[in-house]
């Protein structure tokens, strides 16, 4: 009998609970979540992050997927018990329970660990759909899984990114791919390009506009009022005063300059080796460098709490894991949530950033 009185509280009280997220749904972020190469670790990463029930008192989650290949998830990972909502737009969009958009109702063909044709354009559907709802401002923050670069691949879509995809909309602003790990934050002027192309690429123009961008996106979406910038060189020891190459006397020395003509607080170049050895990072709120792997390969080794990919210099708000589809590893269930449960956070922490700032 107390067991049963205690039955009937508990429900109560959980229902209670509900209806009050409900009331208070409005208030809560709507994070739309894309599903990524449904042969990779996407669903598995994404299943993991929101079996936790806590994590709906922090936002409202809509899926962009498939909800067949959910469910196959779903049992091969005994997840069975999770429910989910099927809803036609992101209006109808609840809080206390996750909210899934069929970007499909047709069959696809999973195969776990290997990229196919099916999963690039599924892939695809899905991210049009959610970057859709982004721009109308059906949902808040976007964070997508992850995709394979060349599925991917179609009429619709010839960039070499999400990123790339979605700063299309934005065609005024200058994106800018930042790595974040806590306060590590390292952004690279150029990405995924050629390393022969780069120094082509490169510009004092181009360097200053990343500069300004790093700049707004650290004091507007981090709360830092007076960031302090670190700029690598290009050429090995930046140059040795021209001895191995001159894009740090031509190119990089003078965007350093014009940023503290304009009183910013950016210094440099530094050679990359020692910058990140001496771990002299610490000192700076953000690291500007100059190609993909510059920034990538002492990201990955320093991050080791699973960092996050923000694409900064938008108005709207995109995050994503720090790794790719995992295909070694699919259908394994033994992939690691956290770097997208820390996307998921940290577009959460920037809309509040933004919201913070909007009201001053």
């Amino acid at each position: 009998m107390i067991f049963y009185f205690f039955y009937l509280t508990f429900g109560v009280f959980q229902n209670q609970r509900i209806m009050l997220i409900q009331k208070d749904s409005r208030k809560l972020p709507v994070i739309g979540i894309t599903q990524g190469d449904i042969n990779g670790i996407g669903y598995e990463i994404i299943l993991k992050t929101l079996c936790d029930s806590r994590i709906f008192d922090s936002f409202v989650p809509i899926v962009y997927g498939q909800s067949k290949v959910f469910s196959y998830y779903k049992k091969n990972f005994n997840m069975e018990e999770l429910s989910y909502s099927l809803i036609r737009d992101a209006q109808q969009a609840q809080a206390g329970r996750i909210n899934f958009i069929n970007h499909t109702d047709d069959e696809l063909k999973i195969e776990p660990g290997i990229a196919t044709d099916i999963a690039g354009k599924a892939s695809f559907d899905a991210l049009k759909l959610a970057v859709d709802d982004l721009n109308k401002g059906l949902i808040d923050a976007l964070v997508t899984a992850p995709v394979n670069k060349k599925s991917i691949q179609s009429e619709q879509f010839h960039f070499s990114s999400q990123k790339k995809y979605i700063s299309t909309f934005y065609k005024d602003n200058t994106p800018l791919m930042l790595m974040v790990s806590n306060k590590l934050r390292i952004g690279s002027v150029t990405n995924h390009v050629s390393l022969k192309e780069v120094p082509n690429i490169i510009s004092k123009d181009l360097i200053s506009n990343k500069i300004d961008v790093f700049i707004r996106t650290l004091q507007k979406d981090f709360g830092i009022t007076h960031p302090r910038i670190a700029v690598m060189g290009l050429n090995p020891h930046t140059g040795d005063n021209g001895l191995y190459g001159k894009e740090e006397i031509d190119i990089i020395i003078p965007a350093i300059k014009n940023a503290k003509e304009k009183e910013q607080l950016v210094f440099g170049p530094f050679s990359a080796d020692g910058f990140f050895g001496s771990a002299a990072w610490v000192k700076y709120d953000g690291i500007l460098c100059m190609y993909h792997d510059q920034a990538m390969i002492p990201f990955k080794t320093l991050a080791v709490d699973g960092g996050v990919n923000f694409t900064a210099g938008l108005p709207v708000i995109r995050t994503a894991p720090d790794h790719g589809t995992g295909y070694d590893i699919a259908n394994r269930n033994i992939a690691n949530p956290d770097s997208f449960r820390h996307a998921i956070y940290l577009a959460i922490d920037i809309l509040k950033n933004r919201n913070t700032d909007a009201d001053f």
